[in-house]
């Protein structure tokens, strides 16, 4: 973990943290698997997580007409698709209720959007690419929280993961903009106050520490590894 790129709006209430390059990939699609298990229980434990309690979300893409799905984190999904491939509970987002409820997202230029409401105390982590970009994911997520939960989205708290920029990867579905751009404004649209939101200000696509599935796929980076977001409320 890179100290300087860790979210620092939330405070003591959560723990939130995003891996590097030097935390090893954390996806098993192509990697040893026990080389996986060590890289990720390593880097929950080093944030502070058990990954006993952490949740993997599970994005999938065979659905194409639907990338803003989203689930509550049950007793029985505790552990899921942490330490084995895969999890039966697939989701573009998972939302936590109580302490001690990890969620875990493997990313590689997509963002890691961290929601948090400190009122309702509910903890979200949303999955949000260019596919739930253009089904107003941003959006979407905030809804999920004010319809099943009450919340309000002006005390909603927002942080935005590392990202590919708009120089490698410009969403031409909304004039050239960036996916950090795009979703800002639309939890803004939301209701979202804009000093509610923390960007981070890391380009997957330019900085070298964090895993980027584009440049993999340009030939620019060797490894098409992922990075890892987790995020847990505590008492």
């Amino acid at each position: 973990m890179i100290r300087h790129d860790q979210p620092t709006i939330f405070g003591d209430n959560l723990i939130v943290a995003v891996s590097s390059v030097e935390d090893g990939p954390m996806n098993f699609k192509g990697n040893d698997c026990d080389e996986i298990r060590y890289n990720r229980s390593a880097f929950l434990d080093a944030a502070g997580v058990d990954p006993l309690v952490a949740t993997l979300v599970q994005v999938a893409y065979e659905d194409t007409t639907n990338f803003t799905r989203y689930k509550v984190v049950e007793d029985d999904h505790t552990g899921e698709g942490i330490l084995e491939p895969l999890s039966m509970t697939v989701a573009d987002g998972l939302v936590a209720t109580r302490p001690e409820q990890a969620l875990f997202l493997p990313l590689a230029d997509c963002i890691g959007a961290v929601l948090y409401d400190p009122a309702a105390r509910v903890l979200m982590l949303s999955h949000l690419g260019r596919h739930s970009i253009e089904q107003d994911g941003g959006s979407r997520s905030i809804n999920y929280l004010v319809n099943e939960f009450g919340c309000e989205p002006s005390d909603i708290l927002v942080w935005l993961s590392p990202s590919v920029g708009k120089q490698s990867y410009p969403l031409q579905s909304f004039g050239g903009k960036s996916l950090h751009e795009v979703a800002a404004q639309q939890l803004m649209a939301s209701g979202v106050a804009r000093s509610n939101i923390e960007v981070s200000h890391v380009d997957t696509a330019e900085n070298q520490d964090y895993f980027s599935h584009s440049e993999f796929l340009a030939g620019d980076q060797p490894e098409d590894g992922r990075f890892a977001v987790v995020a847990m409320m505590v008492d």
